[in-house]
């Protein structure tokens, strides 16, 4: 289990396997390599520096296969936030709210 954050420093919850849950238990993500698609198919964002989420803007169009979220699990206290980084040109935030 590895623990992540919003580029912007919001704790947003944690990578178990190849799946991405808030730390409230929703899954909403699964990944491939370091990118992070939902349940639909469509690009969220992924992972730089170890353990930041951000989305890059040229891959909003991408693609993948859905799936089927699994259960909610049981939800963990949320960290503390960091504090955020610049923001690299042709990036955003990952959305706290998917």
């Amino acid at each position: 289990m590895k623990w992540l954050w919003t580029w912007k420093g919001i704790f947003f919850g944690y990578r178990d396997g190849d799946n991405l849950w808030t730390y409230e238990g929703k899954h909403i993500g699964e990944f491939y390599n370091d990118e992070i698609y939902d349940m639909n198919g469509k690009y969220l964002g992924e992972i730089i520096s170890d353990n930041r989420l951000i989305r890059d803007k040229s891959k909003r169009s991408n693609r993948k296969n859905g799936f089927s979220p699994y259960v909610k699990r049981a939800r963990y206290n949320k960290f503390s936030n960091y504090a955020g980084y610049a923001m690299y040109a042709g990036y955003e935030d990952f959305p706290t709210e998917v």
